[in-house]
């Protein structure tokens, strides 16, 4: 039985709807991961999606539950999707990766964002406390959750360095070059991390 224009017409809004929302979504990532939570104004953030900012209210009701959603979509899922023992470098390289389409900018958002109002740095905070839980199963030793915490500062750190500070070498370095590198060293410390992105005759520590 042909489809109705009635119905044919409400097929279409509902996919114009959800592209909508996702371009929206898209949109928010960007401009939070470059400029944080404050800096980033609903009405860029709404340009830069092509809609306006009555659609942005009507799909999310406010700027914090979008950031909300867009650490969802992304913080979230990774740690969702990815196995514990490749966290650290997926987050990694997705900072590493400079806004490349299809990098996930989580860690950027956060570090961006850092500073902004107490339901943003508990939102924040919260993720940070994820992150650390699983990389702290990576140890059986009895300071696993310490060594967790220890690798995300790591990973915050380095992203603070090359994405914020902007401090070369780091800023321009290769990013299989930087993984390389910090995947070895941490591997002392955190003993279920790959370690097969070595270069030969890399020890699992520090390179000299």
């Amino acid at each position: 039985m042909a489809e109705s224009p009635q119905h044919g017409a409400a097929g279409t809004y509902r996919r114009d709807a959800q592209g909508t929302r996702l371009r929206l979504l898209d949109a928010a990532s960007e401009l939070f991961a470059e400029r944080g939570y404050e800096r980033a104004t609903v009405r860029d953030i709404a340009a830069r999606a092509g809609a306006n900012q009555a659609l942005l209210f009507r799909y999310f009701g406010s700027k914090k539950a979008l950031f909300g959603e867009v650490m969802a979509h992304g913080g979230h899922e990774q740690l969702r999707t990815t196995p514990a023992e490749r966290l650290f470098e997926v987050a990694l390289r997705g900072m590493l990766a400079g806004g490349k389409e299809g990098a996930d900018r989580s860690l950027e958002v956060c570090l961006r964002s850092i500073g902004g109002s107490d339901e943003i740095a508990d939102a924040l905070r919260g993720l940070g406390e994820e992150y650390a839980a699983v990389l702290a199963t990576l140890s059986e030793s009895d300071t696993g959750s310490l060594r967790g915490d220890l690798a995300l500062s790591w990973l915050l750190g380095i992203g603070l360095m090359r994405v914020v500070v902007g401090k070369e070498p780091l800023a321009s370095a290769d990013p299989d070059t930087v993984c390389r590198l910090v995947v070895g060293a941490l591997g002392g410390m955190l003993e279920s991390l790959p370690q097969d992105g070595k270069a030969d005759g890399e020890s699992g520590g520090i390179p000299e």
